[in-house]
């Protein structure tokens, strides 16, 4: 009996890169970006010098060849590279739409913000189609779990815009889920009533600006953080106008909120459908104004999930596990009721005793 020849082993892809200087950063303290990627892609990685060998399946070598030379060029555009930034590469690089260079940079297809205080960059296929929705389209709904960007890259593109002259002002908006009518029962003056409800778009913001500017524009009136129930009546015009936690609205809310909208505006929706506050019964406001708007072509709808969680990796691994069990308790659910018809039915058609 003959044995089988063994599949010939290909040899390494060789890397070389020009400066030298990148290399400590682009393969990390004690080589941990490069041990990162051999662990997520089932290569070898040994480099010596300028050069850089990969070995492994053809396709997982393509991919660790992708993701190195799009990391050198972020690098070389002045941008950094840490843990963050190669899993943001092996994110988009395991996306169904693939990843082209120096996609996630931003460099291809100008999704890139450069603020005051941050470049900001997409870090999954989903955030980079969100980016390139909030430049393009008037109306755009971002929606999923927490971490997953959908509120800071939608302030980004805001402030980006401000700082550019493209928009006017910037309005910055949420429901306050125990309803306006409820916020005169808290102690302090109207701002320290509706502060606690607004402070992440505070956070988003001095995260872009210097606290001087956040302090000076908002004195100007060029931005404006507001509670919900304060939008009504009002035109906004030459504005990017963002609704956060939308999910939290009612269906009247909505539609007050998204017939604001004013000549040389945009809007930012954002908002979680599995994280609803409002009373038991309540419709939210959001999944209504999906259900009537989503076929309008003008309108752009991103959806995120737990791949594009970008805060701790543990985030994204607690958003599946709550998205799991959900599934599991609504099949669980619906497999009752179906037995429950069965039996019921089976009950009515057989015959009473004594007829």
């Amino acid at each position: 009996m003959s044995a089988t020849p063994l599949a010939p082993i290909a040899p390494p892809l060789h890397l070389q890169f020009e400066d030298n200087r990148l290399l400590p950063q682009l393969f990390g303290q004690h080589d941990q970006n490069l041990a990162r990627i051999e662990q997520q892609l089932g290569v070898s990685m040994v480099s010596r010098g300028n050069q850089l060998a990969i070995s492994g399946e053809p396709e997982a070598v393509a991919t660790a060849k992708q993701i190195m030379t799009s990391l050198y060029q972020r690098l070389k555009r002045g941008l950094e590279v840490d843990r963050n930034e190669v899993d943001a590469a092996l994110r988009l690089a395991r996306a169904d739409e693939g990843m082209e260079p120096n996609l996630f940079d931003g460099a291809k297809d100008g999704t890139a913000i450069r603020t005051a205080r941050r470049h900001i960059t997409p870090r999954s296929a989903m955030q980079a189609k969100y980016m390139r929705m909030l430049h393009e389209k008037e109306l755009v709904f971002g929606l999923g779990p927490a971490g997953t960007g959908k509120t800071y890259l939608a302030v980004a593109v805001a402030v980006a815009m401000l700082t550019k002259g493209a928009v006017d002002r910037i309005i910055l908006s949420r429901p306050a889920v125990e309803a306006g009518e409820r916020l005169g029962f808290l102690p302090g003056d109207m701002r320290e009533k509706v502060d606690p409800y607004l402070r992440p778009l505070y956070d988003a913001l001095n995260d872009m600006l210097p606290a001087d500017q956040v302090v000076k524009r908002m004195t100007s009136g060029e931005i404006e953080v507001a509670p919900l129930a304060f939008m009504r009546g009002r035109t906004l015009a030459h504005s990017f106008v963002i609704l956060d936690e939308a999910q939290n609205t009612t269906p009247m809310q909505m539609k007050m909120f998204l017939t604001r909208l004013g000549e040389g505006s945009r809007m930012a929706v954002t908002g979680d459908l599995s994280q609803i506050d409002l009373p038991s019964g309540t419709k939210s406001g959001l999944k209504d104004a999906l259900e009537a708007v989503e076929h309008i072509p003008e309108i752009g709808i991103a959806r995120f999930n737990e791949v594009d969680v970008v805060r701790h990796p543990l985030v994204a691994r607690i958003v599946g596990a709550y998205d799991s069990r959900d599934r599991k308790q609504a099949k669980a659910a619906k497999d009752a009721a179906r037995e429950s018809t069965r039996e019921s039915g089976g009950r009515e058609t057989t015959p009473r005793s004594g007829v």
